[in-house]
């Protein structure tokens, strides 16, 4: 019902009359309350313009067409009612439960944990007896920096590529065990260098004694024009013992042309006991500086070899990596995951070969040591 036609008689519009001159005190008095408050109330609910969230608008009019208005925005961040807020919302079961609203930022335990396999900072290390742990990377160590979408596999031989050109060189290493080589069609089947085994230290009597087929591998592959190193078996326990094996080797190598590393192999016996299985940690990096530094002085490359294993249980690489290269042993895996910048890498114990009976390992170098 409109409310001109609510009643027509004389007292009716004297009545209306009345709630009229009512209602236009009341907007006044609020229009003094309002305007004498005006600095609070921009304060507490800002402008119409700001941010968003806006809880209500309020206005004001008269009847006689002569409006009086005032429109404030309230913003939910204004109630202080709000932040101690419980609301109620209901589980599975359709029981209520209360859940604070909170203004705080996500919390710690809603963080991605870190644990040792994604922080960055330890990797795994499979021990001897087949128990795995974890072992710290140290910041102190160059970090190795290929990057593996660059290896390529071309029927077992690896190769290293940038800018669309290999950089890598593909070897094998040989003993007594192999017998007899021919090293031309060594050569022919895509082979550049092999490291030759010179000799070893006897595990348990201490004695030093050249590979059976040594003086004739050297001499064979330098004939066929092959890049050549040695690698020697020690089982030195004290420096000076260090220093005899690295002699013994500088002597065994005259007269032959050597352009790839002289590398110290110091790994456990399998399935036996040795006489260096002994050394702690820090004895073993000393004895072995020992035999690096006797092979260096005299003008050739030293290099380590050693497993993911060795190298970080055995040895304490701080004091070695960076006066001596590593040539790491990692088989069975597509590329290493060890951390630390290596130079070349045994990556098969059952390689074939044109010219060698029965298995051989194959190797890559990241390196071109004949130009050093």
């Amino acid at each position: 019902m409109k409310l001109n036609e609510y009643d027509d008689n004389g007292s009716g519009k004297i009545g209306h009359g009345a709630a009229v001159l009512a209602a236009l005190l009341i907007v006044s008095v609020l229009v003094i309350v309002l305007a004498a408050n005006k600095d609070y109330l921009k304060r507490r609910f800002g402008s119409a313009s700001s941010g968003s969230g806006i809880v209500s608008s309020v206005s004001f009019e008269d009847h006689a067409s002569d409006s009086v208005s005032l429109t404030s925005q309230v913003y939910v961040s204004d109630l202080s009612f709000y932040k101690d807020f419980e609301s109620q919302t209901s589980d599975s079961n359709g029981t209520e439960t209360s859940a604070t609203v909170s203004n705080t930022s996500v919390t710690a335990s809603q963080q991605e944990t870190l644990t040792e396999e994604n922080d960055g900072k330890h990797t795994l290390i499979t021990n001897l007896d087949g128990t795995t742990e974890w072992a710290v990377i140290s910041p102190h160590i160059p970090k190795c920096d290929y990057d593996y979408t660059n290896l390529f596999n071309q029927s077992g031989r690896l190769k290293y590529f940038e800018d669309d050109k290999c950089t890598s060189f593909f070897g094998i290493d040989v003993s007594k065990e192999q017998n007899y080589i021919d090293f031309n069609k060594v050569k022919k089947d895509g082979v550049s260098f092999v490291m030759v085994r010179l000799g070893s230290r006897g595990y348990q009597t201490g004695q030093l004694s050249v590979d059976d087929y040594f003086r004739d591998n050297v001499k064979r592959a330098n004939d066929a024009g092959l890049d050549v190193g040695v690698y020697f078996m020690s089982q030195a326990v004290t420096e000076d013992e260090a220093r005899e094996e690295a002699k013994y080797v500088l002597d065994n190598i005259l007269g032959y042309r050597i352009t790839y590393p002289i590398a110290l192999v110091m790994q456990p016996v399998k399935n036996d006991t040795a006489r260096a299985d002994a050394l702690s940690k820090a004895d073993r990096t000393t004895v072995m500086r020992a035999f690096l530094k006797e092979i260096k002085d005299k003008g050739y490359i030293p290099i380590i070899y050693g497993t993911k294993r060795s190298l970080f249980k055995d040895i304490d690489l701080v004091k070695v990596v960076g006066d001596y290269e590593i040539w790491l042993s990692d088989t069975g895996s597509d590329y290493p995951d060890y951390p630390y910048r290596y130079s070349m890498w045994q990556y098969d114990l059952k390689g074939a070969v044109e010219g060698v009976s029965g298995d051989v390992n194959f190797n890559i170098s990241f390196v071109d040591y004949a130009l050093k």
